[in-house]
């Protein structure tokens, strides 16, 4: 695709000792992009406050979604939102949805499953919450509703390894597909998947914590026995000569520094290409 890039440097949906570092990390790749085709979406200094919902920095998160849904707005080309914490996949899968309406599928590679609510969240992080609230189960000003949210059925799990109890309970009660790493090492159960939905186009969530750590280091959670890259990008390329890719968000990017966001670079910039090409 011929993307728009949309620079999110939203840190306030992490409670990671380590989250101001995403918004170094969005900062680092966006140095890499064509500046004629890349949009940054200012992101408020303040931490933002709860307003009573159990979502920690809500008033924060919600502006920053109202300013990520307004530059979207006015995009014509399939969009790749670079966080940033994974919260800035809310508004860019809402812009999909309305692409592509009742026919969008949601694939979300993490190393987490993001499924709770404000309700069954032990941190109150929206991002351990948006992909509940992408299928429209969450806290008005931060859910998607009506035709734009995309319900479980047409969601697929992948490369998660670290999953809290009330998620484990709805991924079983719900029957949500939930494709282990090793199942992603080559890309045929992730296709049956996408065609088990009936979708024909996908948007693709990339939590850089799905990766292995030996792949990857500014991460704010090292997750051990993660996917390779090699493996990621064999499945971009195979879902992408399948289905319409609608737009994709690459997210979790925590540098320690400069210095060390230059070592991982590369490997960011290679996962771009295969989105992108």
């Amino acid at each position: 695709m011929a993307p728009t890039f949309v620079v999110v440097p939203q840190w306030q949906g992490s409670i990671s000792p380590r989250a101001m570092r995403l918004s170094d990390g969005a900062e680092a790749i966006r140095g890499d992009l064509p500046s004629s085709a890349t949009r940054e979406v200012p992101v408020p200094v303040e931490a933002g406050d709860a307003l009573d919902t159990g979502i920690d920095r809500f008033s924060t998160l919600v502006m920053v979604r109202e300013r990520l849904a307004t530059a979207l707005r006015t995009t014509t080309t399939p969009v790749l939102t670079l966080g940033g914490d994974c919260g800035v996949s809310l508004a860019s899968v809402e812009h999909a949805a309305r692409q592509h309406p009742a026919d969008l599928a949601v694939v979300w590679l993490d190393a987490h499953p993001d499924l709770h609510t404000a309700d069954t969240s032990p941190s109150g992080a929206f991002d351990g919450m948006v992909l509940r609230a992408i299928t429209g189960e969450g806290t008005d000003g931060l859910a998607l509703t009506g035709d734009d949210r995309v319900p479980l059925d047409r969601v697929i799990l992948g490369g998660t390894r670290d999953i809290d109890p009330a998620e484990a309970e709805l991924i079983e009660d719900r029957a949500v597909t939930n494709l282990s790493v090793d199942e992603l090492d080559t890309p045929d159960a992730l296709l049956a998947a996408v065609r088990a939905t009936g979708a024909s186009s996908f948007y693709l969530h990339i939590d850089l914590d799905v990766l292995d750590p030996a792949a990857i280091t500014g991460l704010a959670d090292l997750m051990p026995f993660g996917l390779s890259v090699e493996a990621l990008n064999r499945t971009i390329t195979a879902l992408r000569g399948e289905f319409t890719l609608a737009g994709a968000t690459i997210a979790g990017f925590a540098p320690a520094s400069p210095e060390a966001a230059n070592d991982d670079l590369p490997t960011i910039l290679r996962i771009i290409g295969a989105l992108t090409r």
